[in-house]
Protein backbone atom coordinates (compact mmCIF):
# COMPACT_ATOMS: atom_id res chain seq x y z
CA UNK A 1 0.00 0.00 0.00
CA UNK A 2 1.44 3.24 -0.80
CA UNK A 3 0.50 7.05 -0.12
CA UNK A 4 -0.87 7.11 -3.49
CA UNK A 5 -3.25 4.37 -2.77
CA UNK A 6 -4.24 5.96 0.28
CA UNK A 7 -5.29 9.20 -1.33
CA UNK A 8 -6.50 7.51 -4.35
CA UNK A 9 -9.06 5.59 -2.22
CA UNK A 10 -10.24 8.58 -0.01
CA UNK A 11 -11.15 10.73 -3.23
CA UNK A 12 -13.29 8.21 -4.60
CA UNK A 13 -15.06 7.76 -0.78
CA UNK A 14 -15.54 11.23 -1.02
CA UNK A 15 -16.82 11.56 -4.52
CA UNK A 16 -19.03 8.93 -3.56
CA UNK A 17 -20.51 11.68 -0.56
CA UNK A 18 -20.48 14.96 -2.73
CA UNK A 19 -22.51 13.06 -5.73
CA UNK A 20 -25.23 12.36 -2.88
CA UNK A 21 -25.21 15.88 -2.49
CA UNK A 22 -25.42 16.96 -5.95
CA UNK A 23 -28.00 14.68 -6.56
CA UNK A 24 -26.05 13.74 -9.91
CA UNK A 25 -27.00 10.21 -10.49
CA UNK A 26 -24.99 9.84 -13.61
CA UNK A 27 -21.72 10.20 -11.64
CA UNK A 28 -22.85 7.84 -8.30
CA UNK A 29 -23.38 5.33 -11.29
CA UNK A 30 -19.83 5.57 -12.59
CA UNK A 31 -18.54 5.20 -8.89
CA UNK A 32 -20.38 1.96 -8.31
CA UNK A 33 -18.00 -1.06 -10.21
CA UNK A 34 -19.22 -2.83 -12.92
CA UNK A 35 -18.84 -5.89 -15.00
CA UNK A 36 -17.25 -4.43 -17.22
CA UNK A 37 -14.55 -2.78 -14.52
CA UNK A 38 -13.24 -6.60 -13.69
CA UNK A 39 -13.04 -8.65 -16.99
CA UNK A 40 -9.45 -7.81 -18.14
CA UNK A 41 -9.31 -11.03 -20.73
CA UNK A 42 -10.21 -9.87 -23.82
CA UNK A 43 -12.26 -13.05 -24.79
CA UNK A 44 -14.38 -12.84 -21.02
CA UNK A 45 -17.75 -12.20 -20.91
CA UNK A 46 -18.18 -9.15 -18.47
CA UNK A 47 -22.09 -10.88 -17.80
CA UNK A 48 -20.18 -13.66 -16.53
CA UNK A 49 -17.88 -12.25 -13.87
CA UNK A 50 -19.82 -12.84 -10.56
CA UNK A 51 -17.36 -11.73 -7.99
CA UNK A 52 -18.61 -7.90 -9.63
CA UNK A 53 -21.83 -8.31 -7.91
CA UNK A 54 -22.55 -5.50 -5.71
CA UNK A 55 -24.54 -4.88 -2.30
CA UNK A 56 -25.75 -2.05 -0.43
CA UNK A 57 -27.52 -1.57 2.94
CA UNK A 58 -29.14 1.65 3.47
CA UNK A 59 -30.53 2.16 7.43
CA UNK A 60 -32.98 0.42 8.09
CA UNK A 61 -32.87 -1.64 4.51
CA UNK A 62 -32.39 -4.76 3.38
CA UNK A 63 -29.59 -6.00 1.98
CA UNK A 64 -29.71 -4.92 -1.97
CA UNK A 65 -27.74 -6.56 -4.48
CA UNK A 66 -27.07 -6.04 -7.69
CA UNK A 67 -26.34 -2.82 -9.79
CA UNK A 68 -29.98 -2.80 -10.77
CA UNK A 69 -31.50 -3.02 -7.19
CA UNK A 70 -28.40 -0.94 -5.95
CA UNK A 71 -28.85 1.82 -8.07
CA UNK A 72 -32.82 1.61 -8.36
CA UNK A 73 -32.45 2.43 -4.45
CA UNK A 74 -30.20 5.60 -5.67
CA UNK A 75 -32.52 7.18 -7.54
CA UNK A 76 -35.60 6.29 -5.12
CA UNK A 77 -33.26 8.32 -2.46
CA UNK A 78 -32.40 11.28 -4.66
CA UNK A 79 -36.15 11.89 -6.02
CA UNK A 80 -37.37 12.41 -2.38
CA UNK A 81 -34.28 14.36 -1.17
CA UNK A 82 -34.14 17.92 -1.37
CA UNK A 83 -30.79 18.53 0.28
CA UNK A 84 -28.16 16.13 1.91
CA UNK A 85 -25.25 17.06 2.82
CA UNK A 86 -22.53 14.69 4.30
CA UNK A 87 -19.87 15.75 7.20
CA UNK A 88 -17.72 12.50 7.35
CA UNK A 89 -15.50 11.61 10.74
CA UNK A 90 -13.73 8.91 12.01
CA UNK A 91 -12.22 7.74 8.64
CA UNK A 92 -9.89 5.04 8.44
CA UNK A 93 -8.52 3.65 5.17
CA UNK A 94 -6.92 0.07 4.53
CA UNK A 95 -5.74 -0.92 0.85
CA UNK A 96 -4.47 -4.31 0.71
CA UNK A 97 -3.37 -5.42 -2.90
CA UNK A 98 -6.52 -4.36 -5.52
CA UNK A 99 -9.30 -3.89 -2.11
CA UNK A 100 -9.87 -1.38 0.25
CA UNK A 101 -12.09 -0.90 2.91
CA UNK A 102 -12.80 2.22 4.49
CA UNK A 103 -15.05 2.80 7.35
CA UNK A 104 -16.18 6.70 8.48
CA UNK A 105 -18.98 8.30 11.05
CA UNK A 106 -21.67 9.60 7.92
CA UNK A 107 -22.90 13.19 10.15
CA UNK A 108 -25.80 13.77 7.76
CA UNK A 109 -27.93 16.71 7.43
CA UNK A 110 -31.07 16.26 4.81
CA UNK A 111 -34.12 17.93 4.41
CA UNK A 112 -37.33 16.68 2.75
CA UNK A 113 -39.74 18.47 0.08
CA UNK A 114 -40.79 21.78 0.61
CA UNK A 115 -44.73 21.62 2.37
CA UNK A 116 -47.15 22.00 -0.58
CA UNK A 117 -47.87 25.56 0.11
CA UNK A 118 -44.17 26.76 0.01
CA UNK A 119 -41.47 26.92 -1.53
CA UNK A 120 -39.07 26.47 1.32
CA UNK A 121 -37.07 23.00 1.91
CA UNK A 122 -38.77 21.27 4.50
CA UNK A 123 -37.41 20.10 7.50
CA UNK A 124 -33.67 19.73 8.42
CA UNK A 125 -33.14 16.47 10.32
CA UNK A 126 -29.90 15.53 11.55
CA UNK A 127 -28.48 11.74 11.85
CA UNK A 128 -25.32 10.02 12.57
CA UNK A 129 -24.70 6.20 10.82
CA UNK A 130 -21.59 4.62 10.28
CA UNK A 131 -20.55 3.15 7.31
CA UNK A 132 -18.12 0.65 5.38
CA UNK A 133 -17.47 1.09 2.31
CA UNK A 134 -15.43 -1.39 0.07
CA UNK A 135 -13.86 -0.38 -3.04
CA UNK A 136 -11.77 -2.67 -5.82
CA UNK A 137 -9.41 -1.20 -7.96
CA UNK A 138 -9.88 -1.05 -11.42
CA UNK A 139 -8.56 0.14 -14.80
CA UNK A 140 -10.43 3.40 -14.68
CA UNK A 141 -9.39 3.91 -10.73
CA UNK A 142 -11.03 2.39 -7.72
CA UNK A 143 -14.96 1.77 -7.85
CA UNK A 144 -17.54 1.05 -4.63
CA UNK A 145 -17.89 -2.47 -4.38
CA UNK A 146 -20.49 -2.36 -1.60
CA UNK A 147 -21.86 0.16 0.70
CA UNK A 148 -23.39 -0.90 4.32
CA UNK A 149 -24.53 2.05 6.65
CA UNK A 150 -26.03 1.50 10.16
CA UNK A 151 -27.72 4.20 12.42
CA UNK A 152 -26.03 5.09 15.68
CA UNK A 153 -28.63 4.25 18.49
CA UNK A 154 -26.81 5.48 20.79
CA UNK A 155 -23.74 7.63 21.79
CA UNK A 156 -20.84 6.42 24.32
CA UNK A 157 -20.96 9.76 25.83
CA UNK A 158 -24.35 9.27 26.86
CA UNK A 159 -24.19 6.22 28.12
CA UNK A 160 -21.11 7.68 30.09
CA UNK A 161 -22.96 10.90 31.41
CA UNK A 162 -25.69 8.17 32.65
CA UNK A 163 -23.57 6.35 34.37
CA UNK A 164 -21.75 9.39 35.82
CA UNK A 165 -25.15 10.90 37.00
CA UNK A 166 -26.11 7.48 38.85
CA UNK A 167 -23.05 7.92 41.16
CA UNK A 168 -23.52 11.49 41.74
CA UNK A 169 -27.16 11.49 42.85
CA UNK A 170 -26.48 8.52 45.06
CA UNK A 171 -28.72 5.92 43.05
CA UNK A 172 -27.53 2.96 43.22
CA UNK A 173 -25.56 1.96 40.46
Amino acid sequence: MTGTDTQAVDDANRAYYEAMERGDFEELTSLWLAPEDVAYAEDADPDDAEDTSISCVHPGWPVLTGRGEVLRSYALIMANTEYIQFFLTDVHISVVADTALVTCTENILSGGPAPEEGDELGPLVGQRVVATNLFRRTRDGWKLWSHHASPVLADADDESDTADNAEDDGSPG
